[in-house]
């Protein structure tokens, strides 16, 4: 079919399915409502740190298969992804001063758990035999229907405060008490169930837009795709059982009938266009903080913060970034004594000077749905009613939580429905994963 495929939304997701099917010869025009590309996934320049920042800190890992295939497929740079070359994991634990290394083995059986020096000091080996519980409660349900976390493990002891909480905390954005086991179990089960090789974790050092946006826009400018800026859709023009306009803020555009719409666009918007359509309701922000500061030599790419208001503690070479998630407590709090508590922990950790330096706190409230079941069961699929309309974005329903992980595999998720209900060529469709 010679139509066009409008992608409107050019966050992660939606540049995923914009280069997942101009790949499989689709002519491609994303739609963006803000003056650039990226979403809550992108770099920009902070005048008063004088620095340029990505607007939330990442972690991914060496299991994230979906990401790095897409990166592959855009031609991002080999650099554009920092991390050891093992799976490593620095924490300190403000109140005892404590510092460790936690140090999966490569491997999928987990023979480091038999090694004291490898796991979280104070705990034993059959201690981390708990989240088995949380993946077999999980296997066969529906998204969620597994029940919690909290209902499943018991979320206390060393080694939850020390590993499993932070962990799934960042992972889930959500109290893990509360959230839902399934979301948990895919998480565990690509990462630590994979062994060490699916954990190494990886920083976009140079920032996100280098590693993700700008690739992809490059991408798509080589494979004959537009790109539109300024272009907020206010409504959609529904038929029976197609989208037959897209109304946007400047003009309205006709869909014709070979052409077919990927709405890329947060949950609530998508809501509001598209009335009845099943989206999560609850949401919880992330808080980041970023210091002008460049970290001592030695200092680990990303350390896990026990027992203070700092979670993970990234050292990039010209700052330091924290992420605090699950952080809906910290929305009311004043910015400047944010960041005068986070900096104290930062310099007691590193022994620097306690005066704060140039800082930014980014306060994102709606960062993520809310982790838990009954939000993870009103996540939709990418197939709407309408034959030449799906969705994309990491709120729809991929199994994972939030993520850049999840935002990527709801983009290809969206091109391949597009494939099957044959609004895309087939034949097209081979080569893309």
């Amino acid at each position: 079919m010679a139509g066009t495929v409008h992608v409107v939304g050019a966050g992660l997701a939606g540049l995923c399915a914009a280069a997942s099917l101009a790949e499989a010869g689709s002519r491609v025009v994303l739609h963006e409502a803000a003056k650039q590309a990226g979403g809550r996934c992108r770099s920009y320049y902070d005048p008063s740190l004088g620095l340029t920042i990505d607007n939330g800190n990442h972690l991914l890992l060496s299991g994230n298969r979906s990401t790095l295939d897409f990166m592959r497929l855009v031609g991002a740079p080999e650099s554009a992804l920092t991390g050891p070359d093992e799976a490593v994991f620095h924490f300190a634990d403000l109140r005892t001063c404590e510092r460790w290394t936690l140090r999966p083995n490569a491997g999928r059986l987990p023979w480091w758990v038999l090694r004291a020096g490898r796991r979280v000091p104070g705990t034993r080996a059959r201690d981390y035999l708990a989240p088995l519980s949380l993946m077999m409660a999980a296997s066969g349900n529906a998204p969620g229907k597994s029940g919690t976390i909290g209902e499943r493990m018991a979320c206390e002891g060393p080694l939850y405060e020390r590993l499993w909480h932070p962990v799934l905390l960042a992972a889930l954005n959500t109290d893990p008490r509360e959230s839902d086991v399934g979301l948990a179990a895919t998480i565990l089960r690509e990462t630590l169930g994979a062994g060490g090789r699916a954990c190494r974790p990886l920083v976009a050092v140079e920032g996100l837009s280098t590693a993700f946006v700008d690739p992809a826009l490059r991408y798509l400018a080589r494979q004959g795709g537009e790109i539109r800026y300024g272009r907020r859709l206010r409504a959609l023009a529904l038929g029976p059982n197609r989208i037959e306009r897209l109304d946007f803020t400047d003009e309205s555009l006709p869909v014709g009938p070979d052409d077919a719409v990927v709405l890329a666009l947060p949950s609530w918007v998508t809501a509001d266009l598209l009335p009845g359509t099943p989206a999560p309701q609850e949401f919880r922000s992330i808080v980041n903080a970023h210091f002008a500061v460049p970290p001592p030599e030695g200092a680990p790419l990303l350390l896990g913060v026990i027992g203070g208001l700092t979670e993970w503690l990234f050292a990039y070479p010209d700052r330091f970034s924290v992420t605090i998630s699950g952080a809906d407590h910290l929305l009311d709090e004043g910015r400047e004594d944010l960041a005068r508590r986070i900096w104290v922990e930062i310099a007691d950790l590193y022994g620097l000077a306690r005066e704060l330096p140039s800082w930014q706190i980014v306060k994102e409230k709606r960062a993520t749905f809310a982790a838990t079941p009954a939000e993870a069961a009103r996540r939709p699929g990418a197939t709407t009613r309408y034959r030449n309309l799906v969705l994309a974005g990491d709120w729809t329903e991929t199994g994972l939580p939030s993520t850049i992980e999840g935002a990527i595999r709801s983009g290809t998720s969206a091109a391949q429905a597009l494939f099957r209900t044959g609004m895309c060529g087939r034949a097209q469709a081979q080569g893309v994963a």
